[in-house]
């Protein structure tokens, strides 16, 4: 098939074209840096700036005598009555360390979720779950209020650090839900006033425990 000579100059120019790279006119724009500067403080101190400043409840521990301590406390003094946990290692933890207040039989009758979680990202103030947990996701998002325990060691500054972390640990086999939780549940589409507490826990409390998890 003959080509034209006006078609013969098109391909003529693409072919230089490409033969000549140009460089990238706004290289910064192309997503090869992170948007967020590096942590300028202890993760422990960014993540509870950022979570508080969205009405989560942080509380730091030196060890776990000390946590199952504060909760004990933080139980009496709100008059919770029924407690739930279905995570049989962190209820041995609590347990060891004179804390048994567990009186919910099921979720449908609970004060207080309590769990785990995967992650913290410190950014965000954001709370990382998944359905690999023994507790799912499911406890967090019904409870009416959610206190979640975990330690030092699981705090990371960015989702992508935590992404990265959690492919590491699960290799091919992520968990079918990953969920990041940013505070209490709220939501804006009641005549576009913020309502706290609507469609998940009014309530969510994170105890930062200074041990190895």
């Amino acid at each position: 098939m003959k080509v034209s000579p006006a078609k013969e100059n098109i391909l003529r120019k693409i072919r230089q074209a490409l033969s000549h790279s140009t460089p990238i006119p706004f290289p910064q724009s192309e997503g090869n840096n992170s948007v967020f500067q590096p942590a300028k403080q202890e993760l422990e101190v960014e993540f509870a700036e950022q979570f508080t400043k969205l009405k989560g409840k942080f509380i730091f521990c030196v060890n776990s005598r000390e946590m199952a301590e504060q909760l004990n406390a933080l139980a009496n003094h709100n008059d919770w009555k029924n407690l739930y946990c279905i995570e049989d290692k962190l209820k041995s933890v609590l347990q060891q360390n004179n804390f048994s207040n567990f009186s919910a039989p099921n979720l449908n009758d609970c004060d207080v979720g309590i769990t785990t979680c995967e992650l913290l990202v410190a950014r965000t103030g954001s709370i990382v779950l998944s359905a690999a947990q023994q507790s799912g996701r499911t406890v967090s998002v019904y409870a009416p209020i959610h206190i979640c325990i975990a330690y030092t060691n699981q705090l990371v500054y960015d989702i992508k650090d935590g992404l990265q972390l959690l492919k590491e640990k699960y290799q091919s086999n992520l968990p079918s839900l990953i969920t990041f939780a940013t505070g209490p549940s709220r939501t804006a589409d009641i005549e576009k006033t913020l309502v706290v507490g609507v469609h998940g826990p009014k309530e969510v409390y994170v105890f930062l425990v200074d041990e190895q998890s």
